[in-house]
């Protein structure tokens, strides 16, 4: 890898997949508002930058990892942003999870500059991307340019799906979060019922893993963070109610009705108004069991 990278947005999964990229041999340099979130990442090897145009100045691909639609569209397209500096032929490649209107308007700018964009928006948790295993949603319509980041997303994952053109890797990660957290709440209810009946909790686990009820947010989630009394981020109740909310105004945009999803996002809004904030979205589990009256199921590692 012999391009100059540019890393921007180093938060809970942006700070560990630049580690990544650094500790497979790329030179990066790195960029975040927290000027703090980077020490981490100098430390393994990135440059730091002082400014947006600092950081890019000699980057031939500039990756984004930030945490709204409006942060992408700042950071890329303001009059002090990445389009302002970047040369013509740079690679822009977003990893953020945002509207997929945002993706639209960012190409539609990076085009008229010349500038390649691909979005590449991340699957699974903060543990696989510190442990370098996240999967990547790509929309790509740019096979060169492609080839060029390849070899940054297996620095950083495992797996890489090629969902179509520009803009179909962040409808794909939209749809796909909205099943995620839908689920979680499904979850988070069953267990709570599950423990006001009285059930052994060992026991039903070991009936929902053998039927068509077994999902990934009990037996990996919820068995890996709420249930073993873990509830620390993670990814926060905060994010996953903007990401329904991005699902819901996706589906709104196309005219779908969403009526499930609706009445989860509305749990997610009454759960994010207290302490359950900034804790883990398994953490849901906790805040029904609260409504509930009932002490909050834990299972202790075999």
């Amino acid at each position: 890898m012999t391009e100059s990278i540019a890393f921007i947005g180093l938060g809970a999964m942006g700070g560990p997949m630049a580690q990544n990229i650094i500790r497979k041999g790329s030179k990066v340099s790195v960029y975040d508002v927290v000027t703090e979130k980077m020490d981490p990442v100098v430390k393994v090897g990135g440059t730091p930058g002082n400014s947006l145009k600092d950081t890019i100045k000699n980057a031939e691909i500039v990756i984004t990892m930030l945490p709204s639609t409006e942060n992408v569209k700042s950071v890329i397209t303001d009059t002090e942003g990445v389009l302002s500096f970047a040369k013509p032929n740079t690679i822009i490649l977003d990893m953020s999870t945002i509207a997929p209107t945002g993706t639209d308007e960012v190409y539609r700018k990076c085009k008229e500059k010349n500038v390649a964009f691909i979005d590449a928006p991340v699957g699974r948790l903060v543990s696989h991307a510190i442990s370098g295993d996240s999967l990547f949603m790509v929309g790509c319509d740019n096979e060169n340019a492609f080839k060029k980041i390849e070899p940054l997303l297996n620095a950083m994952g495992t797996t890489i799906i090629r969902c179509g053109k520009v803009g179909s890797g962040i409808r794909a990660k939209v749809v796909n979060n909205f099943q995620i957290l839908s689920i979680a709440q499904i979850t988070a209810e069953a267990l709570t019922l599950a423990q006001k009946i009285g059930l052994d909790l060992n026991t039903f686990k070991e009936v929902n893993a053998g039927t068509t009820a077994n999902n990934g947010q009990f037996h990996i989630n919820f068995l890996s963070k709420v249930l073993q009394n873990d509830i620390e981020p993670g990814f926060t109740i905060d994010l996953a109610h903007k990401d329904m909310g991005l699902a819901i105004e996706t589906a709104n945009s196309f005219r779908v009705g969403l009526p499930v999803g609706s009445s989860v996002q509305a749990v997610y809004g009454q759960a994010r108004s207290g302490k359950f904030a900034k804790k883990d979205f398994s953490a849901l589990l906790d805040y029904a069991c609260e409504l509930a009256e009932v002490s909050p199921p834990r299972i202790k590692k075999s």
